[in-house]
């Protein structure tokens, strides 16, 4: 799965610009987060359609980047993301975004997106958290 990071301008319309690329081409927004920060911002989405979104975007004009998620389960309890984001930290993994995914029981997913998926996959494979 990718998440596309998609730089917005920090003014009435923008998101329902974004929001009606996609839908006006049967693109379903699966997830999405976001913030502004003075005149600008950045909103992550995933899709049902990679290629579909790659395509709306580029034709609405948005200026964005696709990068694939990775998804880890944690417990949902204090300090669980910390432990995540720090061994991602330790071993040179910036993360780019994060996003709820789901909870289950006493765990919650978060698809992390960063600037090396393959080595974010190693290290979050092993940095689970349990209850």
């Amino acid at each position: 799965m990718h998440a596309f990071l998609v730089d917005l301008d920090n003014k009435p319309g923008t998101l329902a610009k974004l929001a009606d690329a996609l839908g006006s081409k049967g693109i379903n927004i699966e997830n999405i987060a976001g913030a502004s920060c003075g005149d600008s911002g950045r909103a992550a989405v995933v899709t049902s359609d990679d290629a579909g979104t790659r395509a709306a975007f580029g034709s609405a004009g948005f200026t964005f980047k696709e990068l694939e998620t990775v998804e880890a389960n944690l417990a949902h309890k204090p300090g669980s993301l910390a432990q995540a984001a720090r061994r991602l930290a330790d071993a040179g993994v910036n993360i780019e975004a994060i996003l709820p995914s789901g909870m289950t029981g006493g765990e919650v997913t978060v698809s992390f997106v960063t600037n090396n998926p393959a080595k974010a996959r190693e290290i979050l494979a092993t940095a689970t958290t349990r209850r």
